[in-house]
């Protein structure tokens, strides 16, 4: 099992993954993306707004909070009113999910194919923290994770079907932190 992440030459961070653990940061941020992809709203049809890296200046804009929770969580409203919330939507939410798809994106291309290290710059770190946190958030929100989760997983057999999520979802808590560690 890793070790985490620790500082490396040249400003950089690093961590070995063995071939399992590379294959779950691969297989977590795929479905990843094809959570966020798969929910997208159609393209915005105001060039203007293309252009601008806007989304939502026309009338198509998704104004309304995704029904399923982990869309929800990782698309959260910005605002207790849900007419100012929708319109703070239909301005963000487009470029929310293309930052998340291109940090999950990273996350896949910087991952060695069989494990070994993985050494990153500060704005690939950057962009780790940012696929692993959306990652914790999505499996958490699945799993149903509380404030208690480490006390239920020390408490946990093997054998409980939920024990593989909540395993996965303590080891991305702990890259993550070892990941913000290293950068500090």
């Amino acid at each position: 099992m890793t070790r985490g992440f620790h500082r490396a030459r040249g400003g950089r961070v690093a961590a070995k993954l063995d071939r399992d653990e590379a294959e779950i940061l691969r297989v977590l941020a795929g479905q990843l993306i094809e959570l966020i992809s798969a929910d997208a709203p159609d393209d915005d049809p105001d060039p203007l707004a293309a252009e601008l890296g806007l989304s939502g200046l026309g009338t198509e804009g998704r104004t309304e909070t995704p029904e399923d929770p982990v869309l929800a969580r990782l698309f959260p409203d910005a605002y207790e009113d849900s007419g100012e919330a929708g319109e703070f939507r239909r301005f963000t939410e487009h470029g929310l999910r293309d930052g998340k798809r291109a940090a999950a994106d990273l996350l896949i291309t910087t991952v060695p194919d069989q494990g070994g290290t993985v050494t990153l710059d500060a704005d690939q770190a950057q962009q780790w923290l940012r696929a692993l946190n959306d990652m914790r958030l999505a499996l958490g929100t699945r799993l149903g994770v509380t404030e208690e989760a480490h006390e239920e997983i020390a408490r946990m057999p093997p054998s409980d079907p939920r024990y593989p999520g909540f395993a996965a979802y303590d080891w991305l808590s702990y890259l993550q932190d070892t990941l913000v560690n290293s950068l500090s």
